[in-house]
């Protein structure tokens, strides 16, 4: 079948794409649905066009994490792997680790996949994710600052026919100890956001990346989501990367 088009004219050598910044900043990015990327010897057997979808990655969390990052001097992490291969965002015994029905779509490659295909995907995928994060904390605790961890995503504008009000969420589970300033701060964005408190889903996700990563670390957290129609060109990355490091600076130095 047709290979999906990505944004990867080359295969990544490492399942991580990992920016490399400041340990002492007191940020860690995470992207955990950068990529539509599936390697050729996985046959998900899903038309191409489902690859540009969002059961695929997070439309333009990408672009802006990298940029972001690139604003604050802050390490990130990167997925280079279609969420339809495995998703990192979720527990290891959770059932929609291995999606066989997304949005809609079936993906016959992980229909019958075993106990032994899922294994052989958290080791080739999902367990680098996790030890580049870990290394990255690891490295900002080193430097005598513990640092927060912000993952960012996407979401679609539309959820079954029904409009989504918000340009961007926040989201979070009992830990509100950085959510609850961003969420003050980018309310007073002057563009006038409507701004997603824990919408538009729920932050306690038991085993998601936020919970593996800094719950478990008592670390200050929180989980960015960007409606995908403002950011699926330049313009709109841009402006978001610039907007979420123009409310971050104070916040970290504080």
């Amino acid at each position: 079948m047709t290979r999906p088009e990505t944004e990867t004219a080359v295969p990544p050598a490492h399942p991580c794409e990992i920016i490399p910044g400041d340990p002492a900043c007191g940020l860690v990015i995470a992207c955990d649905h950068a990529s539509n990327f599936v390697p050729a010897d996985i046959a998900l057997g899903v038309p191409a066009s489902e690859y540009a979808r969002h059961i695929a990655y997070d439309i333009g969390a990408a672009a802006v994490t990298r940029s972001l990052a690139a604003q604050l001097g802050a390490p990130a992490i990167l997925t280079n792997f279609s969420r339809l291969i495995i998703d990192p965002n979720r527990g290891r015994a959770d059932p929609t680790l291995v999606m066989r029905l997304s949005d809609g779509a079936v993906v016959p490659g992980n229909a019958r996949i075993d106990e032994a295909g899922k294994q052989a995907r958290i080791a080739r995928f999902y367990a680098p994710f996790d030890a580049a994060i870990d290394d990255a904390i690891a490295a900002a605790q080193a430097a005598g600052r513990p640092p927060v961890l912000l993952t960012m995503h996407s979401f679609t504008p539309y959820w079954r026919g029904i409009a989504r009000p918000w340009q961007v969420g926040i989201l979070y589970d009992r830990d509100e100890r950085f959510a609850r300033p961003l969420i003050r701060a980018l309310e007073a964005d002057p563009a006038g956001l409507t701004v997603g408190d824990n919408q538009p889903y729920g932050g306690g996700l038991p085993g998601d990346t936020i919970d593996r990563h800094a719950t478990a670390r008592g670390l200050a957290n929180a989980l960015v989501e960007i409606r995908q129609d403002l950011i699926a060109g330049a313009d709109g990355q841009a402006e978001w990367a610039a907007r979420f490091a123009r409310v971050l600076r104070p916040l970290l130095a504080a």
